[in-house]
């Protein structure tokens, strides 16, 4: 649970640095990655846009099932409990704006590729995710699951 506190109040203070320190945008690395704050009224790549109240709910149920799942199974692998508390925490982030403004805060924008403007707590939900799907891979393959696939 404190993984998850950490990445809910990671993704909060870089929302409010770049907010305050750069309002209208700029360079964080070269060529790498851009500092540009825009209001996300959706969901992923901006999927739902206009339905903050729907997206707050499901984004709630979401977090409240994980969190209960999490609580009720404490015996699952470290790796995989780790993975889900990152997705948890990047949702608590997420839920925080949508609940308060509406809108979620982006910030960080790839300069070498186009892409969706995206913030930390969608950083801690993707990585929760690998880290889960990673740990449940290597479950399996140590249960000998791969070898009844024909992998």
């Amino acid at each position: 649970m404190g993984l998850a506190a950490l990445a809910a109040a990671l993704d909060r203070l870089t929302k409010l640095a770049a907010l305050r320190l750069a309002p209208a945008g700029g360079t964080l690395v070269p060529g790498v990655l851009e500092l540009r704050p825009v209001r996300n009224r959706g969901v992923a790549f901006s999927m739902l846009s206009g339905q903050a109240g729907a997206t707050a709910a499901l984004t709630l149920m979401l977090v409240a099932g994980l969190t209960l799942w999490l609580l009720l199974k404490p015996e699952q692998p470290r790796l995989f409990r780790a993975g889900l508390w990152l997705i948890v925490g990047g949702g608590l982030g997420n839920l925080y704006d949508r609940l308060t403004s509406g809108a979620v805060i982006d910030f960080l924008e790839f300069a070498f590729v186009r892409f969706a403007v995206f913030n930390v707590a969608d950083v801690c939900i993707c990585l929760g995710a690998a880290l889960a799907m990673l740990s449940a891979i290597r479950t399996e393959v140590g249960k000998g699951g791969a070898h009844g696939a024909g992998v």
